[in-house]
């Protein structure tokens, strides 16, 4: 059965960086994608960010490329699959350079936290209880 992917394409500074960044969170970086210009950064088998330097990510748009830093140009929301979960992404992102982004989020029945990347990207984490979801 197809599965849709979803590719997020994000202007980076310093592409070795960010490389470090998220293989240091966790995530692998697929070479098959990847080159001085890009990394293909797999989130998950259906959530791929491909992390672009400034001049390459310009090639794709006539528009001006957002400063993260300064701008909110998106805000990418992962899901967890607990609490804990939530909190061990979010710190372990905090821990490698990353910086709080928001407030956290606790409904009982949904629980989140976010952080900004080394180029200021937001990546909300959120965990939502199954029952809920289910309704």
């Amino acid at each position: 059965m197809y599965q849709q992917m979803i590719f997020v394409n994000l202007p980076v500074n310093d592409l070795d960086a960010s490389k470090k960044f998220f293989t240091d969170l966790g995530y692998t970086i697929n070479p098959r994608f990847s080159d001085e210009n890009a990394a293909s950064v797999v989130i998950s088998d259906t959530i791929v960010a491909m992390l672009l330097t400034r001049p390459f990510y310009a090639t794709f748009t006539d528009k001006e490329i957002a400063d993260a830093t300064r701008t909110s140009e998106v805000l990418v929301a992962l899901s967890a699959e607990s609490r804990d979960q939530v909190d061990a992404l979010v710190d372990r992102a905090l821990s490698l350079g990353g910086t709080t982004s928001g407030r956290t989020q606790d409904l009982g029945f949904m629980y989140g936290r976010a952080f900004d990347d080394l180029d200021g990207h937001t990546w909300e984490v959120v965990w939502m209880d199954p029952a809920a979801v289910q309704g």
